[in-house]
């Protein structure tokens, strides 16, 4: 009973305790999910050999994991809202692991669309929202270290899974790969059982409309008979169908606010140019005199900084002096994450193009980290879950789109100069639509704020005028009646 009351009445986000336990859950589902996606490219080569296939074919596979991951991330908030986060993880770890199963015993191009493109792509779907959203909903002062701790899964496995999958190529052909790959995915069936679920005490500034057995009903008992059963059999249908639906509504309120629709907005322009250095930076250095062994290193310090990026962010955007700026530093992290772009044609050996790596991977880590804690920070932890499926939603097209339009403008220009400038110009854009934005609120409460103390200002000298008028009035009755 005492577990019971808790349960209804809601408890506050631990900030540790079990907590850690869902950020590890999340970090091995950032590994087996985003890592595992990076690492796809591996395979490239061995499918063009196999399937004697073009690059622009090939590179489909994964166009198609990024997209299925994200376009169907609402339906992973939706079945961790309905049902659990735990099962959406559980499920989506099943399909994945038969996905890249399947995937190995491929004998066309086209097989391994449908199973390592959709099927995978669908049960990573289902992993990574609500393994992320869980991590909101234990944590609210230590959010954005958390957060980054959990996200530095990308850049670690990356840096892990590379080399290993290599190896592994080498050693077991690539489909023998695929099969330990899927071995190594089926473990996000253990993270989901680790996703233990809470109620929050901010979950009661909703309430939903409930039966009359949960004691809000304030009508007279009915003599139980077979016509009175069935009546009220068919008035509980009909609440049970109301109460759904209006709590499918209420999942989705977010949607009409304008801040999250700003934030929507920044999020297109960031999914369209975020992924462009990370598939044309080897085929750049490649192209101005880089070694092979040189240009795959790049990627490694890209992964590698990029977890610094993810925990050095998170930690100091948890600080009291800068957690009201959050909001801020994603703007700069996203702002000079583009501007690094733009430097990219100057950059022309292997010891200018290091920096860059260097750089476009703290701040690539850095904002990953924020992308979270600004959504929660915008839409409150209710929303949190839903507003992340619908966030992941909004990158599906981008990634699905901007990298056979970078490989287009190279094949136009001959350079890859237009690409590295469309992605910065995208980067920057995306900065500079919060950042207008914010300073037209600003302006706004600052003209609000000198409108209210006009206004009680003017206030305070009409009651002050009153009061002298009323007391020159009283003087003057007192001396006529003394007269």
């Amino acid at each position: 009973m005492a577990q019971e009351r808790k349960k209804k009445a809601g408890v506050l986000p631990p900030d540790g305790g079990w907590g850690w336990m869902i950020v590890a859950g999340c970090f091995v589902v950032t590994v087996c999910t985003r890592a595992v996606t990076r690492c796809i490219s591996i395979f490239f080569v061995e499918f063009q050999m196999h399937f004697a296939r073009d690059y622009s074919g090939t590179a489909w596979i994964h166009s198609l994991v990024d997209c299925m991951t994200m376009l169907c991330a609402p339906l992973g908030s939706l079945i961790g809202n309905h049902l659990s986060c735990r099962v959406a993880v559980i499920l989506g770890g099943f399909l994945a692991s038969i996905g890249l199963v399947l995937s190995s015993f491929a004998t066309s191009l086209e097989y391994l669309y449908l199973t390592l493109g959709v099927l995978t792509g669908l049960g990573f779907a289902l992993c990574y929202t609500p393994a992320i959203a869980m991590v909101g909903v234990y944590f609210c002062e230590r959010k954005s270290l958390a957060y980054g701790i959990a996200m530095s899964g990308s850049g670690i496995g990356t840096f892990v899974l590379a080399p290993v999958v290599q190896m592994l190529i080498e050693h077991y052909s690539w489909r023998g790969a695929l099969l330990i790959l899927g071995g190594l995915v089926s473990n996000l069936c253990v993270c989901g059982a680790l996703l233990r679920p809470i109620t929050l005490k901010e979950e009661e500034a909703c309430p939903l409309p409930v039966d009359s057995e949960c004691g809000y009903s304030a009508k007279p008992l009915v003599a139980a008979g077979p016509a009175n059963e069935k009546h009220l059999v068919a008035n509980r249908q009909q609440r049970n169908s109301k109460q759904r639906c209006l709590q499918s509504m209420q999942e989705y309120r977010f949607l009409l606010m304008p801040d999250f629709l700003v934030l929507a907005g920044s999020f297109l322009f960031l999914a369209s140019g975020c992924s462009l250095p990370f598939v044309y930076l080897v085929p750049y250095a490649l192209d101005v005199g880089v070694s092979h062994h040189q240009a795959a290193f790049l990627m490694s310090i890209l992964g590698v900084i990029d977890i610094v990026g993810n925990i050095t962010f998170g930690w100091l955007t948890d600080r009291r002096c800068l957690k009201k700026y959050r909001s801020i530093c994603y703007m700069v992290s996203v702002g000079m994450e583009g501007l690094c772009c733009f430097f990219i044609p100057l950059l022309r050996t292997f010891a200018l193009l290091v920096p860059f790596s260097v750089l476009y991977g703290y701040f690539d880590g850095a904002y990953v980290a924020l992308i979270p804690v600004v959504t929660s920070d915008v839409v409150g932890t209710t929303y949190l879950s839903s507003a992340l499926g619908v966030v992941y939603f909004l990158h599906a097209i981008p990634y699905l789109v901007s990298p056979p339009i970078g490989g287009w403008l190279v094949d136009t220009t001959g350079t890859y100069t237009a690409t590295f400038f469309l992605s910065g110009f995208a980067l920057i854009s995306s900065a500079l639509l919060l950042c207008t934005v914010s300073l037209i609120r600003h302006c706004q409460r600052i003209q609000r704020s000198s409108h209210s103390k006009k206004t009680t200002l003017e206030q305070c000298e009409a009651q002050q005028a009153d009061f002298y008028t009323t007391k020159n009035k009283d003087l003057l009755i007192v001396n006529t009646a003394t007269s």
